[in-house]
């Protein structure tokens, strides 16, 4: 199986979202990485990149024109009042509430949001275990 180890979010302020994210969840840098063009984060098993227009040229890309969400990023945390309180958090460093916490069908709790780019997100509690 494949094993899912970056994942990229392009924007053209890499510091004001990279800032976002490492606030909001505590994330560790990869200073190593960091670039003018590229700023990445340790998220437990994988990683979260953000890549400047720069990069575009690097990796051989276009940007999408299209409008419409294309990719939901989905952070995982360790109970119910974490996603309450991130979620107040996220919208205090600049996100918007799409979904205020709720429980979905399949037994989990979470919310929906937008962070400052206005890709949208969400933080994430699994439920208890069975």
């Amino acid at each position: 199986m494949a094993a899912l180890v970056y994942t990229n979010i392009f924007t053209d302020d890499i510091d004001r979202l990279a800032d976002f994210y490492s606030s909001l969840f505590g994330l560790e840098e990869i200073v190593e990485s960091k670039s003018p063009i590229f700023r990445g984060f340790l998220t437990g098993g994988s990683s979260l990149g953000f890549s400047g227009p720069g990069a575009y040229d690097l990796l051989g890309l276009t940007p999408q024109v299209a409008t419409g969400d294309r990719v939901l990023q989905t952070f995982d945390v360790d109970n119910e009042d974490q996603v309450r309180g991130l979620t107040d958090k996220a919208e205090a460093l600049g996100a918007t509430i799409v979904k205020e916490p709720f429980a979905t069908y399949y037994g989990w709790f979470q919310s929906v949001l937008r962070d400052p780019d206005g890709n949208a997100f969400r933080i994430n509690f699994r439920g208890a275990p069975a």
